[in-house]
């Protein structure tokens, strides 16, 4: 007897075809409206994708960007389901706790530092780096993470060349989409979303259909986590937390997390602690 699988796409807006400008990206700014629809299109052509592969699929949609709340619900495939709204334990890819046989990463971005790369950064600004014992890691490579510790494989990414590239080099069986080609921080060369859309369907089914030969990434712990923020009064703060110490110099907290869900929620909790500004 076969169940039928559950995929879980996560959903950020920075790949996205069109995208190339923070205010774009931001809820109030120019032309974000428009950010929202191209990204639930992009969102549903991945959704056409699975189920193109996997026709009785469970498919469920995590709303990663922001706020949590861009995916437009009454434009989403009704076929699948929808993740939104935040605080939650697992932020970008909340959904692997219910069980997931295959994650795709929709709209990614490259890490804080790569570049050139559109709107490249980690979690937020308040983040210079982050680092998992030694090596650095965006948010495409902590979801990969997270996911590898529930034993889930992430078989797919969109976004910028960079973004393409950096999941590449964790996870080579992965298929990726370029759906645009950086040439800064906020400029690129990028497809038309119909076609973007297009090639996204096509790749999802793809990576779908293949999950079985690509690997979870499994970071085994305990994991020694370094992350250098922007605010020294963001690192005073930090030291408060059980656990985390400041390392030498004055932008640098560290921290070990005994497996990826604790590493996760520590690096969630600085995102946190940099968005409160000194007395």
């Amino acid at each position: 007897m076969t169940t039928e699988p559950t995929v879980l796409i996560s959903a950020d807006m920075e790949g996205i075809s069109g995208i190339v400008h923070p205010t774009e990206t931001n809820p109030g700014g120019y032309d974000y409206e428009r950010s929202r629809r191209l990204m639930t299109a992009e969102v549903n052509a991945a959704i056409l994708g699975v189920l193109d592969a996997e026709p009785d699929a469970d498919v469920l949609v995590a709303d990663a960007h922001g706020p949590f709340r861009n995916v437009l619900p009454e434009e989403l495939d009704r076929r699948a389901r929808l993740v939104r709204g935040r605080p939650r334990p697992l932020s970008m890819v909340a959904g692997l706790e219910m069980g997931a046989d295959a994650l795709l990463l929709v709209g990614y971005h490259a890490r804080a530092g790569a570049g050139p790369a559109v709107l490249a950064h980690t979690m937020s600004d308040a983040v210079l780096d982050v680092r998992l014992n030694g090596r650095p890691a965006g948010e495409i490579g902590l979801n990969t993470a997270v996911a590898g510790h529930f034993g889930v494989p992430v078989v797919l990414l969109s976004g910028d060349d960079v973004a393409c590239a950096e999941l590449r080099d964790l996870v080579p069986d992965a298929v990726t989409v370029e759906v645009k080609c950086a040439l800064g921080q906020a400029a690129a060369v990028t497809l038309h979303p119909g076609e973007a859309q297009e090639r996204l369907r096509r790749a999802a089914a793809t990576a779908v259909a293949r999950r079985a030969e690509v690997p979870p990434l499994t970071l085994a712990g305990p994991v020694d986590v370094e992350v250098d923020l922007y605010s020294p009064t963001t690192v005073d703060q930090a030291t408060l937390v059980p656990g985390f110490a400041r390392a030498p110099g004055a932008r640098t907290v560290t921290f070990t997390g005994q497996d990826m869900v604790e590493v996760y929620r520590g690096v969630q909790l600085l995102v946190q602690l940099g968005q409160i500004k000194p007395g």
